[in-house]
């Protein structure tokens, strides 16, 4: 029996009906609303998300905004930028992280950008560059600790870059614990919560950041993924979710 695939494109119009994929089973979670009050002010600045159904089941998606308003910590005029792509369980290997890649860089060229960039992580959380690589993208910046900077680009236009000044980002944010965050991920709420019970415990005061615009995180974010990072002391100590059990593990490791 063959599969029917479709690629629904989510907007202001629709999000209530077809979600935004993650959470969609958590509708009344503050991660899933906050999301949606979030997304709600992001379409009228151009973005548009796309969700891969196979016979009628979402199993991917990729969520992507005009460079100028970017909640990743990247300088990237006229480019879009990709915040995530991601295909799940057995729908991997089959195809769909590269239709919906084609099909952000078709809605870019059509709309006249330079090309379209991405975030990644030899780490954890956000996607690697192996398909973007096969897609024709190129690595053209890097930053701590362990993200690239990938774009394919359309004409000679200047590259997108990440900034240089992490140190003088982290110092910012003082003494103690500090988490930055925004609204952009859904799973956002609940690794903050598993950050300021794990630091309670060990009698650590976290101090909660908002970053409130696209402009706020790309000045200001502690690290090249924007959106979320916990720092201790100056240090990036993590900027993905984690387990109780790992966020106390790490936070074990630099209050002795």
């Amino acid at each position: 029996m063959s599969n029917t695939v479709e690629i629904v494109t989510v907007d202001a119009t629709n999000v209530e009906k077809h979600g935004f994929f993650c959470y969609r089973s958590k509708p009344k979670t503050p991660g899933y609303r906050q999301k949606l009050d979030w997304l709600r002010q992001r379409f009228a600045e151009g973005l548009s998300i796309k969700i891969v159904t196979e016979n009628g089941r979402q199993v991917g998606f990729v969520e992507v905004t005009p460079g100028e308003y970017a909640w990743r910590a990247v300088r990237a005029a006229n480019y879009m930028v990709i915040h995530c792509l991601w295909v799940v369980g057995q729908a991997k290997d089959k195809g769909y992280g590269s239709r919906l890649l084609d099909a952000c860089l078709e809605d870019a060229q059509r709309t006249g950008r330079h090309g379209v960039a991405m975030v990644t992580s030899h780490g954890y959380w956000l996607a690697g560059s192996k398909l973007f690589l096969k897609s024709g993208f190129e690595v053209v910046d890097q930053a701590p600790p362990s993200f690239e900077l990938l774009v394919k680009r359309f004409d000679a236009a200047p590259l997108p870059a990440f900034p240089a000044d992490w140190d003088a980002r982290l110092a910012r944010y003082g003494s103690g614990l500090t988490v930055v965050y925004a609204d952009q991920c859904p799973f956002i709420d609940n690794a903050i919560q598993i950050v300021a019970e794990t630091a309670a415990a060990r009698g650590l005061e976290t101090r909660l950041v908002k970053l409130e615009s696209s402009q706020q995180v790309r000045d200001t974010a502690p690290s090249a993924y924007g959106i979320f990072g916990v720092v201790y002391n100056g240090k990036l100590l993590m900027y993905h979710y984690n387990t109780l059990k790992d966020m106390a593990k790490i936070l074990d490791g630099c209050v002795r």
